[in-house]
């Protein structure tokens, strides 16, 4: 049974509250669409950021994303093993690997883009253009000077 998505306006005045609500109302969309082109939300968003990121260094690509250094590791074998990503060795630096996306995986990667846009057609579809340009630009200044937060652990769920 779907619940109704009005409230009181004094019950869901607090952001986190709405944010929330609003991932559930993406994520759960979001994760069984995904799935159906075998990937999860975290795949995809690695995935996502190796597409616009040629050559990127595992380790930068952990601490831009705010993930825990063993579960990129996880995350990106399995991209490996699916042969989505693969690793070679920096140029320069002996010790740092790059990650870079592979034929395959942008061609899996433009799939789970266009799914990606049809959720969030549907979850933010009582916004115009403009709105969603300004709502992603708040997002993003609110995160860049939220208070830092532990890095994300595959144990958490995706």
């Amino acid at each position: 049974m779907a619940t109704s998505t009005s409230l009181d306006p004094a019950s869901a005045e607090f952001a986190g509250q709405l944010f929330f609500r609003l991932w559930r109302a993406s994520h759960a969309r979001m994760a069984d669409a995904l799935e159906s082109i075998g990937l999860t939300t975290a795949l995809f968003a690695l995935l996502n950021v190796l597409g616009a990121r040629e050559g990127a260094i595992q380790q930068e690509i952990g601490a831009a994303m705010g993930i825990d250094p063993s579960t990129m590791v996880s995350l990106i074998d399995q991209l490996e093993a699916a042969g989505l990503a693969k690793r070679r060795p920096h140029p320069t630096d002996r010790r740092a690997r790059e990650v870079a996306i592979t034929p395959k995986g942008r061609r899996l990667l433009e799939r789970g883009r266009e799914m990606t846009m049809q959720v969030e057609d549907e979850v933010l579809r009582g916004l115009s253009a403009a709105e969603r340009r300004q709502l992603l630009t708040l997002l993003r200044r609110a995160l860049s000077s939220a208070p830092p937060q532990s890095l994300w652990r595959a144990e958490e769920g995706d």
